[in-house]
């Protein structure tokens, strides 16, 4: 009866640490869980910052400087006494 009662011990302590469903599989995805919380947190102030860009642009509440930017990045416009350098945005 003790020879049961081991295996059925050593059949769960094995289990509870290998497997899918074990203690380290659990810790991998609490790892898991904390990159993808600070990838959500990144994408999120990405999409703020992206808002508020965009609602200068609305027809209510045009931003002058923000327009100006635009007419010169997309259609060339200068003075002619002026010299302008666009530096892209990095990751993007």
């Amino acid at each position: 009866m003790a020879g049961v009662w081991l295996f059925l011990f050593g059949y769960f302590a094995f289990h509870a640490f290998q497997g899918d469903n074990s203690l380290a599989a659990l810790k991998r995805l609490e790892v898991q869980q904390q990159e993808l919380s600070a990838l959500a947190e990144d994408v999120a102030a990405e999409r703020a910052a992206l808002e508020a860009r965009t609602a200068k642009l609305a027809n209510r509440t045009i931003d002058p400087d923000m327009l100006e930017e635009q007419v010169r990045l997309r259609l060339g416009f200068t003075h002619p006494d002026e010299v302008i350098v666009f530096i892209p945005a990095t990751g993007r």
